[in-house]
């Protein structure tokens, strides 16, 4: 049984996803990936909008997809589960690289004017570099996969003892459980390449798979929106204060206490506001949800096009720069996935589609 306000979240917050980015590809905070400041400003106070954010807009993804797996779980045998998981994840982050995504390799080099330094390199290895350059927000669902495949090995032995266990789950356990989520912030990050954070990430979606699969919880949660909205306003209030033109995506500050409490609450306070407002379903919410992924998959090549070919030359303005990115994001992303999606194989390889059905990869 489908809960709409897990469907509701996911869209959600990819919209978001898109906007984050377009506030990213221009940040003057240090924050390394993007095209970088295009305006005139001493200092760009609207790249707050990215610390808002940033500390929760990925943990949130994370626990909603560990209370899917579950969900998905209760249907599905374990094979039949990797199998699903690996189509819906796996193939677009490696085959999709292969087959599209390295034409956001090749922007990404432009933006980053690694075309400068390869102009010797055949032509196969010329490929091969815009291939890994092409992974960008793909990260995500490479991420996901490994959770996903572990799963089934944990449960094995683990024969359900401790999610029965998660069910008695109170509101002191979930405040407590934001020194967790500190503790697995400073383990499992790789070096250089910042976004994949196992233990960070993997904590949500644990928490979420164990704790947050059980109704009960989640009532708890509703019941205690109050609560949780405040301390994740609270700490990000002074999230923001104190971290505000430092870069907020790498050590020490997203290992911090104020960012693993502002992530923590304020997905707390998401799930329940969602589960207490946002449990429907209509026409829009249903078109967003079958669509949400490929927005995700796509927008950013809309994004760093716009970057690359109006911003990087200073062919308009910072505001239109701006606006063309939005727009770009937005539409680029529902147009390539309308395309992509009706394209044999393509729709295989680049968004997990094994069949005519245009389907979510979080179901």
């Amino acid at each position: 049984m489908r809960k709409p306000y897990l469907d509701n979240i996911r869209w959600s917050i990819q919209a978001l996803v898109v906007i984050y980015h377009v506030f990213y590809m221009y940040n003057a905070e240090g924050v390394f990936g993007g095209l970088g400041k295009i305006t005139a400003l001493d200092v760009q106070y609207y790249d707050v909008v990215l610390y808002v954010l940033a500390p929760w807009l990925m943990p949130i993804l994370f626990l909603v997809a560990g209370v899917s797996a579950r969900l998905s779980l209760d249907r599905r045998t374990p094979r039949e589960f990797i199998k699903n998981r690996t189509v819906k994840l796996l193939v677009p982050s490696t085959l999709g690289l292969l087959t599209f995504q390295f034409v956001q390799g090749y922007v990404s080099m432009g933006l980053s004017d690694v075309w400068e330094k390869t102009t010797d390199a055949p032509l196969w290895g010329t490929y091969l570099i815009m291939t890994a350059s092409g992974t960008g927000v793909l990260w995500f669902i490479q991420t996901l996969w490994l959770f996903s495949i572990l799963l089934p090995l944990i449960t094995k032995y683990e024969k359900d003892r401790l999610r029965r266990y998660c069910r008695k789950v109170g509101t002191p356990a979930l405040i407590a459980f934001s020194a967790l989520i500190w503790g697995a912030a400073q383990i499992l990050n790789t070096p250089v390449i910042v976004v994949y954070r196992f233990g960070f990430y993997g904590a949500f979606f644990l928490l979420g798979y164990f704790v947050f699969s059980h109704d009960e919880v989640v009532s708890i949660v509703k019941k205690r929106l109050a609560l949780f909205a405040t301390l994740a306003v609270a700490f990000g209030i002074a999230f923001c204060a104190t971290a505000f033109g430092k870069n907020y995506a790498d050590a020490p500050i997203n290992r911090s206490v104020l960012f693993t409490c502002y992530s923590w609450f304020g997905s707390l306070a998401l799930l329940g506001g969602a589960a207490r407002y946002f449990n429907f379903e209509t026409p829009l919410t249903r078109w967003m949800t079958q669509r949400a992924y490929g927005l995700y998959v796509f927008h950013y090549l809309g994004i760093s096009s716009v970057a690359l070919f109006i911003a990087k030359p200073g062919y308009a303005s910072a505001p239109i720069v701006y606006l063309l990115s939005l727009v770009a994001g937005f539409g680029g992303g529902f147009l390539l996935n309308a395309v992509i999606s009706r394209i044999p194989v393509l729709r295989w390889t680049v968004l997990g589609i094994a069949d005519r059905k245009v389907d979510n990869v979080q179901r």
